[in-house]
């Protein structure tokens, strides 16, 4: 049998204890070793860290207080404009100083040293476009239209336009903040003749102190509660015939406008407008003097939750010198004359609106109703006699009502009435002066979105003594843009 061998026999067993355990004691040292150095390692990266922190952030504010010192110059270069840049040609708007350039303020960048500031960009206006237009049927030629017993200029813009298809009144409008003070707009109207005018072209403050507010320029005056409505607010095709036979449908000068909107919780609301006097019934005339002065005042509330309610009186004063003016003679012919004098209108509104809780998205009903009183008082110079003092009161108002039964969908009723009263010129004096001009709509319309409505309306007119004219009218109406809020 062979001998066996053991363990205890090696002679490198020894060796291999002592290295066993000196490899165990190195490595851990090594484990205890390495938790110190990541320590000191990242203590070393923090404090770099912070180093150059520090210096970034004091590179920042250097920088930051040398772009304000650049700046501040700058300011300072426009406030105090050469002369030669006073007299340019160029409009008023790009010239004006402005203490905080409105690119500035709106990208948050800074203009080199020397560059203008603004740029391209700087004059960006809010744009709208109402597009409208209408087919009409009438039972009389709309062209032989007259309110019988009121005396207009020729070529007045009374009765139902033309017959068919028709481009209605478009409005361009744009308007901008000029600088913290100002803002500007203009209404561009076109017309179905191809005629462009500016209904409104106006400059306004918007930051005077206490509710006060100037506008310049040329506006709609604010009598009354229609006047001041762009023709696409309207909740019927046409103006109320009130409006047509005392304010030439409506009412719009070259003048200035203040309004003080007083600090209490009642809303009350005053105005004082001086004009040309280029609007009927008012003449257009060169004078130094306002040939147009209204004063205006305007109150309204609340009641509860689901009512609310607007009331106002105005006066509108016009003078006129040798103004053309035509009267139907009860329906049988015209008298045309020369007037020299003045003319007051008085209008006294109300409307009131009805949401459940103040919520009219499902359903709401509007009631609204104006009443307009004429005092004309001067000298008529007739084509066929001599002149004669004349003194004539007369009168006229709507009532209407539109109800939204249903989202999109409206309705709307409005019945009119004139008081021509009495007058001392119509050439024809024997025949019968006891007609009053009336005039009942209805309307429904449908509004697929807030931008686009299809109204139809009936109306029977009976503004011309011995006609009844029927009317059929079709109209749509769109909004294209930014197009600022309604007032209520």
């Amino acid at each position: 049998m062979l001998p066996t061998r053991t363990a205890a026999a090696s002679p490198f067993r020894p060796l291999r204890l002592v290295a066993a355990l000196t490899l165990g004691l190195g490595l851990q040292g090594v484990a205890l070793a390495s938790p110190a150095t990541d320590i000191a390692e990242l203590k070393k990266a923090l404090a770099a860290m912070k180093s150059d922190y520090d210096k970034r952030i004091g590179a920042l504010e250097t920088q930051l207080h040398d772009t304000q010192a650049q700046l501040a110059k700058a300011q300072a270069a426009n406030a105090a404009p050469p002369v030669a840049a006073a007299s340019a040609p160029a409009p008023v708007v790009a010239e004006a100083p402005a203490p905080a350039p409105v690119a500035a303020v709106d990208t948050g960048a800074v203009a080199p040293t020397g560059e203008a500031s603004g740029g391209a960009t700087a004059f960006n206006p809010q744009i709208s476009l109402i597009l409208s237009g209408t087919y009409a049927h009438t039972s009389q030629d709309p062209g032989q239209a007259r309110i019988t017993g009121f005396a207009l200029p020729p070529g007045a813009a009374i009765g139902a336009g033309t017959r068919g298809f028709s481009l209605a009144e478009s409005e361009l409008a744009l308007a901008a903040n000029i600088d913290p003070w100002l803002a500007g707009n203009i209404n561009l109207s076109i017309t179905g003749d191809d005629t462009i005018s500016a209904e409104e072209a106006f400059i306004t403050t918007t930051a005077l102190p206490d509710g006060f507010v100037l506008k310049a320029g040329r506006f709609f005056s604010g009598v009354g509660y229609l006047n001041s409505q762009h023709s696409h607010t309207w909740d019927f095709v046409d103006n109320p015939i009130a409006y047509q036979a005392m304010l030439g449908t409506q009412y719009a000068d070259d003048g200035v406008q203040l309004h003080w909107l007083a600090p209490t919780d009642q809303y009350m609301e005053f105005g004082l407008e001086a004009g040309r006097g280029r609007g009927f019934p008012g003449d257009n005339s060169s004078r130094n003097a306002a040939g147009m002065t209204a004063f205006t005042f305007h109150t309204g509330g609340d009641i509860g939750d689901s009512i609310s309610w607007r009331g106002g009186l105005s006066l509108l004063q016009a003078s006129a010198s040798a103004q053309t003016l035509t009267e139907d003679a009860f329906g049988q012919l015209d008298a045309t004359a020369l007037f020299n004098g003045r003319t007051r209108v008085i209008v006294a509104d109300g409307v009131m609106k009805w949401a459940p809780n103040g919520n009219a998205t499902h359903t709401y009903f509007k009631l609204q109703g104006e009443f307009l009183q004429s005092r004309r008082s001067g000298t008529l110079s007739e084509i066929a006699g001599g002149p004669l003092a004349l003194r004539q009161v007369q009168s006229g108002g709507y009532v209407q009502g539109v109800w939204q039964f249903m989202p999109m969908w409206r309705a709307g009723l409005r019945t009119e009435r004139l008081d021509p009263g009495s007058s001392n010129w119509a050439l024809a004096p024997g025949l019968s002066d006891n007609f009053h001009p009336t005039k009942n709509s209805l309307m429904v319309d449908f509004s697929e979105s807030e931008f686009a409505r299809i109204r139809l309306q009936y109306a029977q007119d009976r503004t011309r003594q011995g006609f009844v004219d029927n009317q059929w009218l079709l109209q749509y109406q769109t909004a294209l843009g930014a197009h600022g809020a309604h007032a209520y």
